[in-house]
């Protein structure tokens, strides 16, 4: 059977009639915040705590987006009679947000979690230049970091955590036969 001529055509018009009539779902962006997944990508917030200057997460940067300047300081002794030690101090932590391509391998190489995705998206400028952002501005976005998701009930322990409880109990017990052998002797 040969098609009607102008069938496609009236096809075409119900499906615009029918979509014309149907609520608009757009939400007015800055008046209305979306709802956003948990864990979202926004941008990275640092831990300034946890940053040891290791600078492994500068080297792994593809874009080298990331800026860290430290200086050596001096720890006394702890004890008398101790050496002194010496430690890295972080003066200067900032992320070129402008070169930065959000891969999150700065996140993944960094041994002791001091960066971290946070959902903030709200950071634009006016001028390119503003978008580099110091550890202060990062501190910040640090607060606006989700809690990790709750261990599965049913999940094995971590590793770290199971070595750390067996060398607690040997402990625990290489005290308790301590006072033991003493009486005995």
């Amino acid at each position: 059977m040969a098609p009607i001529p102008g069938s496609g055509l009236a096809k075409g018009l119900a499906v615009t009639l029918r979509t014309m009539t149907r609520k608009s779902v757009t939400a007015q962006y800055p008046d209305t915040q979306p709802e956003l997944p948990p864990r979202s990508r926004g941008v990275i917030g640092l831990f300034e705590e946890n940053c040891t200057v290791c600078m492994l997460c500068a080297r792994e940067c593809p874009d080298w987006c990331i800026y860290i300047d430290s200086h050596k300081e001096t720890v006394p002794p702890a004890a008398p009679g101790g050496r002194e030690r010496s430690r890295n101090v972080l003066d200067r932590f900032a992320i070129d947000f402008s070169l930065c391509m959000y891969c999150g391998i700065c996140i993944e190489v960094c041994p002791f979690d001091a960066l971290f995705w946070s959902p903030e998206f709200e950071y634009a400028e006016t001028d390119i230049r503003d978008l580099t952002h110091e550890r202060d501005k990062l501190r910040e976005w640090m607060w606006t970091v989700p809690a990790p998701p709750a261990l599965d009930l049913g999940a094995e322990e971590p590793k770290e955590v199971a070595a750390a409880r067996k060398t607690a109990e040997k402990l625990a017990a290489a005290q308790a036969d301590e006072p033991g052998q003493e009486g005995r002797a």
